[in-house]
């Protein structure tokens, strides 16, 4: 093929030319507005201003969507508190300052509804500019001249846990990551829903409304990496809790082919694990805490565990307690709980209870064998109960972990099988049972 010099000419004008900016990304030239949006490279995530179905007044939100779902799926909002109204008067604009900050803001620049008000060194004068990128994970990170990752909304969760982040817990300055509930279906302020670590173990979960625990998840046994809900035969998801010197967090993986899969808190106050249904066009529910009546924090009351081992969980007593009140337990009402059948003595033993949710409100003892947790809690007249493991994964100095209470034991379960996670053996001083049964 004959090119002319005109041919030759034309192309290496075009070679020469500066290449447009990436579709996944926004630079200190470029803004965000309504009717705009940003696409990861890859295509799984959208960043753009969106307002919600029966949103009253239409307001505008920056959000994060699952792309190729065709039922709206917000993963993250950055203005949840601050929406901006839905008008033509002053269309707010998502822009990048020089100082390495994002801020969203009406037309005029005078009235900031959000900013990720983060204090770096940038220059403006540098001739590599800040930028921020939405990654094909579904977070939108900031990133310095040199590449430093400033901010990622990875570590501001709203009310979805994505793979690949994590709920972290800090053990030096004790912040936690903490999902919050939209209000409504169509209202993306925080609702009364939250959910997160312990703040008093970090080993732990909970489900909160408002400062009252719904649901509590069973404290960390130990272990890595926990493989569960099964599709054609494989492990769809991989669950970690990773624990070193500086924090612990939780975090999971899907397995390779899987559909989009995600946590939510629901404005119901529901924590579900949600993967999408191509054939159904909507989101199954693969998961839901609490799952039922007998797994809410606290539903059989002091000294009552839910005994999941039945067709129907149902509430029952610890060895060597009764029911409080008979009368409210055989109605199916179990706040008031259990009591001793007999007055413990110092000096009485223990039963091993296998395969439990151990109780919340523990002393977390650390460095003790199983050997020397038991004896250091016999030899205490006021602890009722301990438990021990060895942690398969732990960088702090101690290979077990010591529970020990003292007081009412409050929101326990019996578990299918002795190898669930979070299933141990608690042991219960009970009132008669002579020591040598420790």
């Amino acid at each position: 093929m004959d090119w002319s010099p005109l041919t030759y000419i034309t192309i290496l004008i075009l070679l020469l030319l500066p290449m447009s900016a990436p579709d996944d990304r926004l630079a200190l030239d470029k803004t965000l507005s309504p009717g705009t949006t940003i696409v990861s490279d890859g295509g799984a995530f959208t960043l753009g201003f969106f307002s919600p179905a029966n949103s009253t007044p239409a307001n505008l939100y920056l959000g994060i969507w699952y792309t190729a779902i065709p039922e709206l799926t917000v993963v993250w909002v950055a203005n949840r508190e601050t929406p901006v109204a839905n008008d033509t008067t002053s269309a707010p604009k998502l822009f990048l300052t020089n100082s390495s900050n994002l801020v969203l803001a009406d037309g005029n620049g005078g009235h900031i509804f959000w900013t990720t008000n983060i204090t770096t060194t940038t220059s403006s004068s540098s001739s590599i500019l800040p930028t921020a990128v939405l990654l094909n994970t579904g977070s939108l990170i900031l990133r310095s001249p040199n590449g430093t990752t400033l901010w990622q909304s990875f570590e501001h969760p709203t009310d979805t846990f994505l793979p690949g982040m994590k709920i972290r817990a800090n053990y030096k300055t004790h912040d936690r990551d903490i999902l919050v509930s939209w209000k409504r279906p169509g209202d993306p302020s925080p609702g009364s829903f939250s959910y997160s670590s312990d703040p008093g173990s970090f080993l732990q979960f909970f489900l909160w409304n408002g400062s009252r625990p719904v649901y509590r998840s069973a404290p960390w046994t130990g272990y890595q990496v926990s493989s569960q809900y099964q599709a054609n035969n494989s492990n769809l998801i991989h669950q970690s809790i990773i624990n070193n010197d500086e924090e612990i967090y939780l975090t999971y993986s899907l397995a390779d082919g899987a559909a989009e899969t995600r946590y939510v808190l629901t404005y119901s106050g529901k924590f579900q694990l949600q993967s999408w249904n191509k054939s159904l066009s909507a989101w199954a529910v693969l998961g839901e805490w609490p799952n039922w009546e007998c797994d809410r924090y606290g539903y059989c009351g002091p000294y009552g565990y839910c005994d999941n081992t039945e067709v129907l969980p149902t509430c029952k007593c610890l060895e060597g307690f009764q029911p409080a009140s008979t009368g409210e337990w055989s109605s199916g009402r179990f706040s008031d709980g259990c009591r001793r059948k007999e007055v413990l003595q110092c000096g009485d033993g223990f039963s091993p209870l296998p395969s439990m949710k151990v109780p919340d409100g523990f002393v977390h003892v650390l460095n003790r064998s199983m050997e020397e947790c038991a004896a250091e809690c016999a030899r205490n007249c006021s602890c009722v109960g301990y438990a021990q493991v060895n942690l398969s994964s732990s960088a702090r100095g101690d290979s077990t972990r010591c529970f020990m209470w003292s007081g009412e034991l409050i929101d326990m379960e019996k578990k299918i099988g002795g190898n669930v996670a979070g299933s141990e053996t608690l042991h219960l001083r009970v009132a008669g049972l002579a020591a040598s049964g420790t």
